[in-house]
């Protein structure tokens, strides 16, 4: 059996980095209409649309670059838990009925970040100094 330890901190940061380009795309489409304006919401943005946009890409670009990884990611997380309390259940119980996979998604994949680190590649991994 082969050992896949090895490519653990590479397909971490595989993760990291593909969450945080994906979730960069939601501040993108609230802040510059990109790829498309969230349907459905006018301009100006609610005030409550613009922190979460705010807060969408600072972190993601954070997480990207895996600078402030772990403290970035926890934020997201908790941007994500208060999306899906705030925005989606009300509607149903259900996530698949009230549209919030992605936010659970995003909740719990940030959250595992926050504990597990940004893997290999990252800025923060170059501010350490190398174990001996």
């Amino acid at each position: 059996m082969p050992n896949f330890n090895n490519w653990t901190p590479n397909i971490l940061a595989i993760l990291r980095i593909v969450t945080a380009l994906l979730f960069l795309e939601h501040a993108t489409m609230k802040f510059l209409q990109f790829p498309a304006a969230i349907p459905g919401v006018g301009h100006p943005l609610p005030t409550i649309l613009m922190a979460a946009g705010l807060i969408e890409a600072v972190t993601s670009i954070l997480v990207l670059v895996g600078y402030q990884t772990r403290i970035a990611a926890f934020i997201a997380s908790g941007e994500m838990a208060i999306a899906y309390f705030k925005g989606h259940m009300p509607s149903s119980f259900w996530p698949t009925l009230n549209m919030g996979e992605s936010a659970i998604f995003f909740c719990f994949i940030f959250l595992y970040i926050a504990f597990a680190g940004g893997g290999s590649w990252t800025l923060d991994g170059l501010r350490r100094p190398a174990e001996a």
